[in-house]
């Protein structure tokens, strides 16, 4: 097999999400030539050597301070400009509705314009993302294209078997993930504070600042039934605190939100999730084996937050295992539509008919 084209795929490497190695292994087993942004402009050589470049998460920028937000905004019109000069192609993943650095919001929507304009072929994880990009900029079909988020299924180790022993006496939530403010943590530590007998959430991941961690920690301070791991989860250990857990609960921001690889993540190994209804959850259309739901304010969010929580309690304890089965369910059902090797091989398709 010859080798293919070089291309860039941005971020090529993230130690905290397994995402983009599958999808970066795959394009190397297929003899394609995988470099860093980077290192685009590092030479002429370099330069007209890349074909294609396919960029994630490129509209977020580094709203650490006002400079930073500003510099990193204009290396990336440096980069698209040169996108363009150099008529490269342009893949660019449709992640979420908006940044969630709220700072940088209008920076952002500009850079994402952008590139909207400037892409070749927009890749999109959830029908939902096209109605808004149809909504958004009309006329803009032909580049987009529907390819599903892969699959977690032993991407971290191999799924514990479930023990036959009984289960805990509380029901045991699991917030895991980075830890940031957009994800509506507060919120969820004052819901689940109703539930000081009934209920006990983990919350385990890396905080963002330390100022946030003790913004937490604090907020439960008081609180007996909220335990924190909050610290960078090896990956080896990731199917241990899922296996621990009855369901994941994840109160994401629908203003933002489209897709969770946390979700995907989840019914991988088994468990099924307390979340906003998605793209992600919308997609996979199993409302029987998911806990979703929607609201309009925040104060609605903790209401129905609240009553999904009270709904996954009866369901625990009319049999303790039935949140287990919908959570193997939901691995059948990723296993079938987000198949890791079938999406791979979407990817490559769409990259071989734009080279």
């Amino acid at each position: 097999m010859k080798p293919q084209p070089r291309i860039i795929f941005n971020p090529c490497e993230n130690k905290e999400n397994k995402y983009i190695a599958i999808l970066v292994n795959e394009l190397k087993k297929n003899r394609f030539e995988v470099s860093r942004l980077d290192d685009f402009l590092s030479s002429k050589k370099h330069f007209q050597s890349i074909k294609l470049l396919h960029l994630n998460w490129f509209e977020n920028l580094d709203d650490s301070s006002l400079g930073s937000m500003w510099k990193s905004y204009f290396r990336k019109l440096v980069v698209l400009a040169a996108i363009k000069l150099g008529k490269k192609k342009l893949v660019w993943t449709m992640h979420n509705r908006l940044s969630h650095e709220k700072k940088s919001g209008k920076l952002s929507q500009a850079l994402t314009r952008k590139v909207v304009s400037l892409a070749d072929a927009i890749v999109v994880h959830s029908a939902v993302s096209k109605e808004i990009l149809h909504r958004q900029y009309p006329g803009l079909e032909a580049k987009i294209v529907h390819i599903p988020h892969p699959d977690f299924i032993d991407v971290y180790g191999p799924m514990i078997p479930e023990s036959p022993e009984k289960r805990d006496s509380k029901l045991k939530l699991l917030f895991i993930g980075a830890i940031k403010p957009y994800k509506n943590i507060e919120m969820l530590i004052e819901v689940v504070k109703k539930f000081p007998e009934d209920v006990h959430l983990t919350i385990a991941g890396n905080p963002n600042t330390l100022a946030y961690q003790d913004h937490l920690q604090k907020s439960a301070e008081n609180a007996g039934n909220i335990s924190f791991e909050l610290k960078f989860i090896p990956d080896e250990e990731l199917p241990k605190y899922i296996h621990l857990s009855d369901l994941l609960i994840l109160p994401y921001s629908l203003e933002s939100s489209l897709n969770s690889g946390t979700v995907i993540l989840a019914f991988s190994y088994g468990r099924t999730v307390i979340c906003p209804r998605i793209g992600t959850i919308d997609d996979l259309q199993a409302e029987e084996n998911v806990l979703d739901y929607t609201y309009t304010s925040e104060s609605e969010h903790a209401e129905v937050l609240e009553f999904q929580i009270r709904q996954a309690l009866q369901i625990w304890r009319h049999d303790s295992i039935s949140l287990l089965e919908k959570g193997h369910q939901m691995r059948e059902l990723v296993q079938k539509k987000n198949n890791k090797d079938y999406v791979s091989g979407q990817l490559i398709s769409l990259y071989k008919t734009l080279l």
